[in-house]
């Protein structure tokens, strides 16, 4: 189904911008799947489904390509911070409601309706936070991989660093998942 779903929307086929951007999708996708996949296995008292860490995981950034973050290949017209609801919305229609919260909840620590409100983004009034553990692992180890530097991980300091801009409130939410999570 990840494989169907990543073909479907990011084909090998086609620009070269495009199968540059399937490699971003997937090289950054499977890092925050192994991650979170880590994490349940090191934690087995959380109960995380770890089929669906891998699946959820693989397909939370599948929207991107809507956006216009032409520094990662896309070239879509909608704004970044956007990406995660509209891969909730792709993956619903395709019939995937439970990986599509992990789409819509996965920016930052998840978006609440003040922080929307507070920062003006260009979403509905809805809170986006990661409530189940699945939706909190992935939202986590995500913190950890950009797309821009595939080939690194984050230290847990340039994680929280990369929080500040959606607030106080986000990076302790962080803090509580280190210290949960480690």
């Amino acid at each position: 189904m990840v494989e169907e779903l990543i073909d479907k929307y990011y084909p090998e086929a086609g620009p070269a911008h495009a199968a540059l951007l399937r490699h971003i999708l997937v090289t950054h996708s499977r890092s925050v799947a192994e991650m979170a996949v880590d994490i349940a296995r090191r934690h087995p008292e959380l109960g995380a489904d770890e089929q669906f860490l891998w699946e959820g995981a693989m397909l939370h950034d599948i929207g991107i390509f809507l956006t216009d973050a032409p520094g990662i290949q896309c070239f879509g017209t909608e704004p970044y911070i956007r990406h995660g609801l509209l891969g909730g919305e792709l993956l619903r229609r395709e019939g995937y409601p439970r990986h599509a919260r992990v789409a819509e909840r996965h920016t930052g620590t998840g978006l609440t309706i003040d922080t929307i409100r507070q920062q003006n983004l260009p979403l509905p009034l809805q809170d986006f936070s990661p409530e189940t553990i699945e939706e909190q692992i992935i939202c986590y180890a995500d913190k950890f991989f950009s797309k821009t530097r595939l080939d690194r991980q984050k230290t847990p300091e340039q994680a929280l660093h990369s929080l500040e801009k959606f607030g106080a409130a986000g990076v302790q939410k962080m803090r509580q998942w280190m210290a949960l999570f480690s």
